[in-house]
């Protein structure tokens, strides 16, 4: 690895931007040349920089010297002498698409850094590399060990001499050369380059800095990397000051005054003489763990920032200090692989968790890697502790002991499990529930139960929702927005905006740790029914929604809950609270068959049906065995469906509810007509038209001509069923109800089709298939890919019939519909008729991934533009 920079290009670019900026070409030119003449490739540009690397390290070495004689003539750069310092070294190191990142990335960085310009420094394990393959008239001069701004290990550094290169300089720039106390660290430090760019940048525009975020989150390792980093923009020193020992808030002046070696003054106080002796002074002063000092921290900061004009403050702090000037910076936890997804061996070294429990776990126990058999395990480690570098280090410490499949099933106790951190640590950084004991201690008791209450989410939530659920016992409904403000400036709650305004957050680990403060408070049956309470109430706002013009907003708002949706039904189930869960699941049903999460809808329908007590509440239990008979019937379950769509209907009528009844004669006709009994359909279909027109349903009567079509269809009679599906079509429309509109645009855009007229069919099906995307309908999008497909077929295209088809049946596939031995679903008949011709070379195709993803598939579609001559052919 070789890393390049421009010394003082600040400097040139402020004196005449024009011409530095050609300069720069010429720089650039010379770099390239370099780099490409000696077998290397470049990384990246970095701005005045440059990182490349080489398979043999004496190319890199030749590149170095080369690129340092072509910029000593300044005719190549405009005229503009440009010091250029540069580093080697060489390691493993880990690739992500274009780039290339790792501990040893960061070392060869860190060595360059340290050279001045003009000037090419070597690590000793190039050294060892190159010393006895030396270019004619080249030698290195060991400069010693020097401590580097990464804060680790130090490093036995070499100069290379040469003719063309200046040979005298002044000292190295490590730790050492600008006054500091900052500590040597034992481990290295793992990512965190946007954060280390971003803080630096910060940096340079604020007088005070602080670093905000939840405890175990890394601000203090963030906060003394940047300093390290950015040392010789402060000549007169970099000075930590260390305040989680300090309990006595009159004492921060004075530990401050300890550390830059301020003096007593008798009469005076500490705080003034510190603000004299550093108002001359350019320096940087990080105040560390202010939290539980918070005010005291705030009045030194501001006197600080008084002092003079070179003095910069960097805080951390799990809640801002909240001063004019101050600008506060959320640290994040690390990067974390998604939950269930299977990703590739090489790839999950782009996820900064995954680099620091590896590399965690191989201090630990150095025969440890990361493998594909315990890839999964790792990848869950990482998402189940939220990317929290404390709780990483003390997962990855348990290696010792336990494989990493074992520490990943034990999480389920993750404060149990993670315990035993380094001893010459802060209690608190000992075990990840003390970490978090700390941040709860020093909250008040209304944010204390707030923060307990607010476990009861699943999958976040909004402000209306932590009223519903936070107020109660002493804490009412106005009281809960500035607690819940509270808690996002201490870094235990996190506020994201989206496109419904504000969502409110908790990590996993705070969470459990929430729950478990509640559970111990005996308050959680009282606040989870409370949440039950409120997703019901949401859901049934919802519910008539799903079939008017608020249905793609509604839809939406439901699956940003669906997890508290998924948590409310769980906790109903196992707390026999089986009217509310009845009545949640059942205005549920609607939602789940328009997104086609049959399976799932099957399941919570079952689980509440079988709840004790569900007879009680026979309306309830009408609609959702009605639910529960289309879902087994989209999942070919035929028995399942019958009976429940049987016992519905005897529900319904014995409590007169005319409604529900109707929606299962029309269902039981559907079921009818897939089985071949087209009488029997009619019949259905006749009677529960009467009842819709009864009650005066126009969207059940639209529904019902709807399917009262599909007879028509299936005995032949296109131009009958053409009648009604546009009549079907007109009225959903005029509802609002852009789902049922956007199915049947895509069947009468088929018949068009088929009819030849293409243009204005295929506007139809490509109607539909913008509607089934904006909401998720993945059934819809299947049946509208299919339909895409056969008209392609009709069009003389085969190409695009065979690309789409495959696409269509995937995700059939993946819906559940396509491989029961049930009769096939509407929508579905044709493409199961292909899969049956097909399956073995679908299956090879999808193994080898040469079957269109969703989207490509869609995109395709929605591209296709069919033959001019299509009409008369």
């Amino acid at each position: 690895m070789l890393f390049t920079d421009i010394e003082s290009s600040t400097r040139l670019w402020e004196q005449d931007k024009e011409r530095m900026s050609r300069a720069l070409a010429g720089h650039d030119a010379a770099a390239r040349t370099a780099v490409d003449d000696h077998q290397g490739t470049i990384v990246k540009m970095t701005g005045d920089g440059m990182f490349a690397i080489f398979a043999d390290p004496v190319d890199a070495l030749n590149a170095a010297l080369n690129m340092q004689s072509a910029l000593a003539d300044t005719t190549a750069t405009n005229g503009v002498q440009m010091n250029v310092r540069c580093g080697l070294h060489c390691g493993a190191v880990e690739r992500r698409d274009r780039d290339i990142f790792g501990t040893e990335v960061n070392r060869a960085a860190r060595i360059m850094g340290a050279a001045h310009g003009g000037q090419v420094l070597l690590s000793q394990r190039l050294f060892d590399l190159v010393s006895s393959r030396m270019p004619a008239r080249a030698a290195l001069l060991d400069l010693g060990v020097v401590r580097l701004r990464d804060l680790a290990n130090p490093e036995r550094v070499y100069q290379l001499l040469h003719p063309q290169l200046r040979k005298d300089f002044p000292a190295l720039r490590g730790l050492e050369a600008t006054p500091n106390n900052l500590m040597r660290q034992a481990s290295s430090f793992v990512g965190r380059e946007r954060e280390l760019a971003e803080v630096r940048t910060l940096m340079g525009e604020t007088a005070l800095l602080t670093l905000v975020g939840a405890g175990g989150l890394g601000k203090t390792r963030l906060a003394l990397q940047v300093a390290a980093a950015v040392m010789d923009d402060y000549p007169d020193g970099v000075w930590f000051v260390d305040l989680a020992p300090v309990s006595d808030a009159t004492l921060v002046p004075q530990v401050m005054a300890d550390i830059v070696g301020v003096k007593d003054e008798v009469g005076r106080p500490v705080i003034d003489a510190v603000v004299k002796y550093v108002g001359n002074l350019n320096v940087l002063l990080i105040l560390d763990n202010c939290e539980h000092l918070v005010d005291a921290c705030a009045d030194l900061a501001k006197h600080l920032l008084r002092a003079g004009p070179a003095v910069k403050v960097l805080a951390t702090s799990r809640e801002p200090l909240r001063i004019a000037g101050e600008t506060a910076y959320p640290v994040p936890a690390l990067a974390v692989p998604g939950p269930g997804h299977a990703i590739a061996l090489e790839a999950l070294g782009q996820y900064e968790a995954v680099r620091l429990f590896v590399d965690r776990a191989i201090a630990a126990h150095p025969s440890f890697r990361l493998t594909q058999q315990n890839a999964a395990a790792v990848t869950a480690i990482c998402h189940r502790l939220d990317g929290i570098p404390l709780a990483l280090e003390l997962a990855a410490a348990r290696v010792r002991a336990f494989s990493a499949e074992t520490i990943a099933e034990r999480l389920s106790d993750r404060f149990q499990l993670l315990t035993g951190g380094d001893r010459t640590a802060m209690p608190r950084q000992q075990t990840l529930r003390a970490a978090i004991d700390w941040s709860y201690d020093l909250l008040t008791e209304a944010e204390r139960a707030v923060l307990r209450r607010l476990s009861v989410f699943s999958g976040g939530w909004t402000l209306d929702a932590a009223e519903a659920v936070g107020s109660a016992a002493g804490i009412v409904v106005a009281d809960v927005l500035d607690l819940l403000s509270n808690l996002v400036d201490k870094s235990l709650v996190i506020a994201r905006e989206g496109n419904g305004g504000a969502r409110y957050h908790l990590l996993e680990t705070v969470r459990e740790y929430g729950s478990a403060k509640l559970r111990e408070a005996n308050e959680s049956d009282r606040h989870r029914a409370a949440h039950l309470d409120h997703f019901r109430q949401l859901a049934e706002t919802a519910e008539p929604h799903l079939r008017d013009a608020g249905q793609l907003e509604w839809l939406g708002r439901l699956h940003t809950e669906s997890d508290n949706l998924r948590a409310a039904l769980e906790w109903a189930c196992g707390a026999g609270r089986t009217q509310s869960g009845l009545a949640l699941a059942r205005v549920l049903g609607g939602f789940w068959f328009i997104r086609a999460d049959y399976s799932e809808g099957r399941y919570w329908l079952q689980r509440i049906e079988e709840s004790p007590h569900a007879a009680d509440y026979p309306d309830d239990l009408a609609w959702a065995l009605y639910f529960s008979g289309v879902m087994a019937m989209f999942l070919s379950d035929n028995e399942r469906s019958e009976h429940c769509l049987t016992r519905s209907l005897a529900l319904a009528r014995a409590c007169g509810n005319q409604r529900c009844a109707a929606y299962v004669l029309d269902w039981q006709g559907v079921c009818a007509m897939m089985g071949g009994n087209r009488e029997l359909a009619n019949a259905r279909y006749a009677e529960c038209e009467t009842i819709f027109r009864e009650i005066g349903d126009r969207w059940g009567t639209a529904f019902n001509m709807w399917h009262a079509g599909e007879v028509c269809h299936g005995r032949g009679d296109a131009d009958g069923a053409l009648v009604l599906w546009e009549q079907s079509l007109s009225i959903f429309q005029q509802l609002g109800d852009e789902h049922r509109a956007g199915i049947l645009l895509g069947e009468v855009g088929l018949c068009l089709v088929r009819n030849g007229e293409f243009q204005r069919g295929t506007e139809m099906m490509r109607q539909s298939l913008r509607i089934a995307q904006m909401e998720g309908a993945k059934f819809s999008i299947a049946n509208t890919l299919w339909n895409f497909g056969e008209a392609a077929a009709c069009d003389g295209n085969p190409q695009l019939a065979l690309a789409l088809f495959p696409a269509a049946v995937a995700l059939y596939d993946a819906i559940g519909t396509l491989r029961s031995g049930g009769r096939a679903v509407l929508g579905i008949a044709a493409a199961r008729a292909w899969f049956a011709q097909n399956q073995a070379t679908y299956e090879r195709a999808v193994a080898d991934k040469r079957v269109l993803a969703m989207d490509e598939a869609i995109d395709l579609a929605l591209r296709y533009e069919f033959a001019a001559d299509s009409v008369a052919r």
